[in-house]
Protein backbone atom coordinates (compact mmCIF):
# COMPACT_ATOMS: atom_id res chain seq x y z
CA UNK A 1 0.00 0.00 0.00
CA UNK A 2 1.13 3.59 -0.81
CA UNK A 3 0.08 6.48 1.78
CA UNK A 4 0.15 10.05 -0.15
CA UNK A 5 0.26 12.72 2.58
CA UNK A 6 -0.77 16.37 2.21
CA UNK A 7 -0.70 18.60 4.79
CA UNK A 8 -2.03 22.59 5.27
CA UNK A 9 -2.32 23.82 8.13
CA UNK A 10 -4.29 22.03 10.79
CA UNK A 11 -6.09 19.69 7.53
CA UNK A 12 -4.22 16.73 6.63
CA UNK A 13 -5.60 14.79 3.75
CA UNK A 14 -4.38 10.74 3.41
CA UNK A 15 -4.64 8.82 -0.12
CA UNK A 16 -4.51 5.40 -0.34
CA UNK A 17 -3.20 3.34 -2.48
CA UNK A 18 -3.69 -0.58 -3.18
CA UNK A 19 -4.76 -2.64 -0.07
CA UNK A 20 -5.11 -1.92 3.10
CA UNK A 21 -4.66 -5.54 5.08
CA UNK A 22 -3.14 -6.80 8.17
CA UNK A 23 0.31 -6.55 6.45
CA UNK A 24 -0.31 -2.98 5.60
CA UNK A 25 -2.11 -1.78 8.29
CA UNK A 26 0.70 -0.82 10.98
CA UNK A 27 1.67 1.72 8.41
CA UNK A 28 -0.95 3.68 8.17
CA UNK A 29 -1.59 3.33 11.89
CA UNK A 30 2.28 4.85 12.55
CA UNK A 31 1.04 7.38 10.87
CA UNK A 32 -2.13 8.12 12.38
CA UNK A 33 -0.49 7.71 15.20
CA UNK A 34 2.42 10.16 14.79
CA UNK A 35 1.02 12.64 12.97
CA UNK A 36 -2.40 13.70 13.68
CA UNK A 37 -1.52 15.44 17.02
CA UNK A 38 -2.32 19.15 15.60
CA UNK A 39 -4.49 17.79 12.63
CA UNK A 40 -8.09 19.09 12.96
CA UNK A 41 -9.61 17.73 9.68
CA UNK A 42 -8.22 14.48 8.18
CA UNK A 43 -9.87 13.47 5.16
CA UNK A 44 -9.07 10.08 3.92
CA UNK A 45 -9.18 9.25 -0.02
CA UNK A 46 -9.70 5.56 -1.08
CA UNK A 47 -10.36 6.56 -4.94
CA UNK A 48 -7.34 4.46 -5.18
CA UNK A 49 -7.69 1.69 -2.43
CA UNK A 50 -8.56 -1.76 -3.89
CA UNK A 51 -9.12 -3.77 -0.75
CA UNK A 52 -9.63 -3.68 2.85
CA UNK A 53 -9.50 -6.12 5.62
CA UNK A 54 -10.84 -5.97 9.38
CA UNK A 55 -7.01 -4.72 10.32
CA UNK A 56 -7.72 -1.36 7.86
CA UNK A 57 -11.32 -1.24 9.61
CA UNK A 58 -9.33 -1.08 12.72
CA UNK A 59 -6.78 1.81 11.69
CA UNK A 60 -9.98 3.93 10.36
CA UNK A 61 -11.76 3.41 13.45
CA UNK A 62 -8.71 4.02 15.64
CA UNK A 63 -8.54 7.51 13.24
CA UNK A 64 -11.69 8.35 13.93
CA UNK A 65 -11.70 7.99 17.75
CA UNK A 66 -9.38 10.35 17.60
CA UNK A 67 -10.54 12.92 15.07
CA UNK A 68 -13.78 12.60 17.52
CA UNK A 69 -11.42 14.33 19.85
CA UNK A 70 -9.87 17.30 18.04
CA UNK A 71 -12.21 17.51 14.68
CA UNK A 72 -13.33 16.03 11.86
CA UNK A 73 -12.76 12.98 9.65
CA UNK A 74 -13.95 12.17 5.95
CA UNK A 75 -13.61 9.36 4.14
CA UNK A 76 -13.71 9.71 0.24
CA UNK A 77 -14.49 7.83 -3.34
CA UNK A 78 -14.97 4.63 -1.91
CA UNK A 79 -15.24 1.94 -4.68
CA UNK A 80 -18.55 0.10 -4.41
CA UNK A 81 -16.75 -3.61 -2.52
CA UNK A 82 -15.06 -1.18 0.17
CA UNK A 83 -18.94 0.41 0.50
CA UNK A 84 -19.81 -3.00 0.71
CA UNK A 85 -17.57 -3.85 3.89
CA UNK A 86 -18.38 -0.25 5.47
CA UNK A 87 -22.00 -1.11 5.04
CA UNK A 88 -21.80 -4.58 6.48
CA UNK A 89 -19.64 -3.84 9.72
CA UNK A 90 -21.84 -1.24 10.46
CA UNK A 91 -18.87 1.32 9.87
CA UNK A 92 -21.08 3.65 7.93
CA UNK A 93 -22.94 4.71 10.73
CA UNK A 94 -19.44 5.22 12.22
CA UNK A 95 -17.65 6.74 9.88
CA UNK A 96 -18.85 10.34 7.72
CA UNK A 97 -18.32 8.73 4.29
CA UNK A 98 -18.95 10.67 1.36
Amino acid sequence: MQINKTKKEDEMILELEGRLDTMTAPELEKVINGELSDVRKLTVDLAKLEYISSAGLRVLLSAQKIMNKQGSMVVLHANELIMEVFEVTGFTDILNIQ
